[in-house]
C-alpha cells in the first residue's frame, strides 16, 4: 500500500471484510444477560439432526428436531426466532432505532442494537448469521458469538457474500477465523474447536462458478482453560530438516513443519517498518516526489544530514512547533527505541551509506525490494499499456533491474532478504480519465507473471545463494498460481488488511497447505482517523496493530501454524499525497476523503474495508503524524500505536 496508486489496489477477495470486533475489553459486569442464551453452551448438533458427507463436497447438516435445536442455540442463531420476543428488540423496533440498512450498523457503537438489526435482517442466511455473530462478540456475548459462528460452519458453510468491489467473501472461512480467535483469546471459557477444516478449491480468483467446497465443521468441545491453546513447542529439541540461505541469514525448517528466520544463528522475529517520510505537498502525481526529493537523500534544512532519519524531532506537547528541549532525535533512533529491527525498501536504494549507518548504529536489517514492473517500474512499459509479462523486452529490462540491485548489495551484512514486487497481482493497465490503473498487467496475466517471478528468483540465487527470496503478493489472491509456478521463491509475502484480530487461521493455514513455505506480512496497518469520532482514532489504530502483531507472533515457529516470520507495520509517518490526484485532492492537505475515479466525486475514504469506521483513510496510516504540516518533514507527533510497539517490541 505504501507506494501503490492510492486505494484502488484491493479489487479482490478480502476474507474478513468488515467482520472483526473493534471494541475490546468489554467487562462481563457491563454485559446484561442475554434474553435467550439457549439451553446448551456447546450445542450437540447430533441430537437434533444428521451430518452427511463430512469432509466431502457433499457435506450437509439435516435438521430433524427444529424445536429442540432452536431451544438449544438460543437467540439470534439459526433456526431460533426468539429474538422477536426479546423486550430489547421490541423496544428498539417500536422507537424506530432500527431504521436503515443492516450494513449501516456494522460499525455502529451500539452493538446490541446491531445484533437486533442483523438477527432480523432480510439477508442471505449465512451472511446474516455471520454478522449476527460479529455483533454478539462486539457486544460482549462471547459464548453466544462462538455458538453463532459455529452455526455458520454447520448450516451454511457454502455461503458467499460480496465485497465493495463485488468480489466473493467466503463466509464459513470468515467464521472459522472468528471461532479460532474468540476461543484462543478467551481460554477462561474452556471452549475449543477440534477437527474443523474448510477447503474451497479454486477460491483464489474472483470467480465462484468453479469453487468446490469440502467441509468438515469439526466440533466444539469443553476443555480445561489451559488446554484451549496447545503448549508452545520447544524448538531446541526439534531437528532442523531444511535450511535456506547462508551463515549470516537463513531460514530453518524444523521437523514439525515450522519455519524460523535466523540471523547469525539466533531467532530473528522480523519487526519491520515501512518507512517513506516524504515532505508534505510532494506527490508522484505531479512529479514533485522524485529522486531529488527522495527521503533517502533529502536535506531541506541544508545541514548535511538526511532529514527524516537524523533531524526529525518529537513534538511532545503537540503544539506544532519545535520548543526548547524538543531537540532533533531522528527517525532512526525513534524506530530503534520502538523495537524496529528491519526496514522495508520497496524499490532499490539511493543512499548506500545511509543503510550502512542504519545497520551499524541502529541495528536495522533491510528487506530490499524491486517493483518487478508494478507501476511500470523497471520494465520500460508505458503506464496505460502496463508491464506485459509475456513481452521479452519487458522481461529483459526487469531482470536487469533486479540483477543490478542484487549484485550491488548481495555482500552487505544488512540485507535480510530480497522482495519481488508489491501486490502486482492487483495490477491492471487502466484507462485515461476513467481508471488510472497500476501500470502492470499481472492481474490479467497470472500464469505469465508468477512464472516470471520464479525465473527472477532463480537468477537471484545464481548470483546470491546466501539470502532468501520473497514475493510481495496482494492478499492470498492467486495463491494457487504462486504455488504452481514459484517453487524457487522461498517466502510468501503478502500485504494484508483484514481487521483488528489479525489475519485469521485461514491465512496461515492456506499458505501452509498450498505452499509449505513461511510467510511475511509485508504490510499491515490501520488509519488513526475515525469519521464522526476522531478522538478515538488513535486508540482504535493501536488496538488494530496490537491484534495484528499478536496474530503474527502466535503463528511464529513453535506456536500456531508456525509459518510466520514477522511483519511490516505500515507505516511510520502519515503521507499526505495518497487520498487522490491533484487538483481534486491536495497533497499539501491531510485529507480523510478519497476519490472515486469513475464517478469523479469524493467519497468518505479510499475504499470500504475492515477499519474502525468502515473506510480506509490512507493519509492517516502512520504510527506518527506530521502535525499540522508546517514543520514537515521534521515534526513527529507519536501516536498511541507507537507506544504500544515500544512497550511490546522491546520486551
Amino acid at each position: 500500500m505504501g507506494v501503490k496508486l492510492r486505494g484502488i489496489f484491493l479489487s479482490v477477495l478480502i476474507i474478513t471484510f468488515l467482520t472483526c470486533p473493534l471494541v475490546r475489553g468489554v467487562s462481563w459486569a457491563d454485559v446484561k444477560p442475554l434474553f435467550d442464551p439457549g439451553t446448551e453452551e456447546i450445542v450437540d448438533y447430533a441430537k437434533y439432526g444428521e451430518f452427511k458427507g463430512v469432509g466431502t463436497e457433499q457435506y450437509k447438516y439435516e435438521i430433524k428436531d427444529r424445536k429442540g435445536l432452536s431451544a438449544a442455540v438460543g437467540e439470534g442463531i439459526y433456526p431460533s426466532t426468539s429474538v422477536y420476543k426479546d423486550p430489547g428488540y421490541r423496544e428498539a423496533q417500536a422507537t424506530g432505532k432500527m431504521t436503515g440498512s443492516q450494513w449501516e450498523f456494522v460499525n455502529y457503537d451500539d452493538q446490541v442494537l446491531t445484533f437486533y438489526k442483523w438477527a432480523t435482517a432480510s439477508e442471505e442466511p449465512g451472511v446474516k448469521l455471520h454478522y449476527t455473530a460479529v455483533a454478539l462478540a462486539k457486544a460482549g456475548y462471547t459464548i453466544q458469538a462462538i455458538k453463532a459462528h459455529y452455526a455458520v460452519l454447520v448450516n451454511f458453510p457454502k455461503s458467499v457474500g460480496w465485497t465493495f468491489w463485488h468480489t466473493p467473501l467466503y463466509i464459513s472461512k470468515m467464521s472459522l477465523n472468528e471461532l479460532e480467535y474468540l476461543t484462543r483469546t478467551h481460554p477462561e471459557l474452556g471452549i475449543k474447536l477440534e477437527d474443523a477444516k474448510i477447503t474451497i478449491e479454486n477460491s483464489y480468483d474472483n470467480e465462484i462458478t468453479n469453487d468446490k467446497f469440502i467441509i468438515n465443521p469439526g466440533k466444539l468441545v469443553k476443555v480445561k482453560p489451559g488446554e484451549v491453546v496447545p503448549a508452545k513447542a520447544d524448538l531446541s529439541k526439534l531437528k532442523a530438516v531444511k535450511t535456506v540461505g547462508g551463515d549470516h541469514v537463513k531460514l530453518v525448517k524444523f521437523e514439525n513443519g515450522h519455519w524460523q528466520l535466523q540471523v547469525d544463528g539466533k531467532p530473528f522475529p522480523m519487526k519491520a517498518m515501512a518507512y517513506s517520510p516524504n515532505k508534505i505537498g510532494l506527490s508522484p502525481d505531479n512529479g514533485s516526489l522524485n529522486v531529488q526529493t527522495d527521503w533517502m537523500t533529502a536535506d531541506f534544512n541544508k545541514n548535511g544530514k538526511v532529514d527524516g532519519p537524523y533531524d526529525a524531532y518529537v513534538d511532545v506537547n503537540k503544539n506544532n512547533k519545535q520548543d526548547a528541549g524538543e531537540t532533533a532525535v531522528g527517525d532512526f533512533q525513534l524506530m530503534k527505541d520502538m523495537g524496529v529491527n528491519t526496514i522495508r525498501l520497496y524499490h532499490h536504494s539511493t543512499n548506500k551509506d545511509l543503510l550502512k549507518d542504519g545497520y551499524e548504529k541502529y541495528g536495522f536489517m533491510y528487506l530490499m525490494g524491486d517493483f518487478l514492473g508494478m507501476y511500470a517500474a523497471g520494465s520500460g512499459a508505458e503506464w496505460y499499456s502496463g508491464t506485459d509479462y509475456t513481452n521479452p523486452e519487458h522481461q529483459k529490462k526487469m531482470m536487469e533491474s533486479v540483477r543490478q540491485v542484487v549484485e550491488e548489495y548481495k555482500d552487505e551484512p544488512y540485507i535480510l532478504m530480497w522482495v519481488l514486487g508489491n501486490e502486482n497481482n492487483y495490477g491492471f493497465p487502466g484507462t485515461p480519465e476513467v481508471e488510472p490503473g497500476m501500470g502492470c498487467r499481472a492481474k490479467i496475466q497470472p500464469d505469465a507473471y508468477y512464472a516470471f517471478v520464479n525465473e527472477v528468483a532463480k537468477m537471484i540465487k545464481s548470483v546470491d545463494p546466501k539470502h532468501p527470496v520473497a514475493i510481495c503478493n496482494g492478499e492470498t489472491v492467486y495463491l494457487n498460481y504462486f504455488a504452481k509456478h514459484c517453487p524457487d521463491v522461498d517466502v510468501f509475502g503478502a500485504n494484508v488488511y483484514r481487521g483488528p484480530n489479525g489475519f485469521g487461521r485461514t491465512y496461515w493455514e492456506d499458505v501452509k497447505d498450498l505452499t509449505d513455505r513461511p510467510s511475511i506480512i509485508t504490510e499491515y496497518g490501520c488509519p488513526s482517523y475515525v469519521k464522526d469520532n476522531p478522538e478515538k482514532g488513535e486508540h482504535m489504530q493501536a488496538l488494530y496493530h496490537k491484534g495484528n502483531w499478536e496474530d503474527i507472533e502466535f503463528n511464529m515457529a513453535g506456536s500456531g501454524f508456525g509459518n510466520a516470520l514477522g511483519g511490516v507495520c505500515f507505516e511510520w509517518v502519515d503521507e499526505w499525497w495518497k487520498a487522490g490526484p491533484p487538483p481534486q485532492l491536495d497533497p499539501a492537505k491531510q485529507e480523510w476523503e478519497g476519490w472515486d475515479y469513475k464517478a469523479k466525486t469524493r467519497i468518505p475514504g479510499n475504499f470500504r474495508g475492515p477499519f474502525p469506521d468502515g473506510w480506509l483513510h490512507e493519509e492517516y496510516l502512520g504510527v506518527a503524524s506530521q502535525g499540522d504540516g508546517a514543520e514537515s518533514p521534521f515534526i513527529r507527533q507519536l501516536k498511541e500505536s507507537y507506544f504500544w510497539y515500544k512497550e511490546n517490541w522491546t520486551k
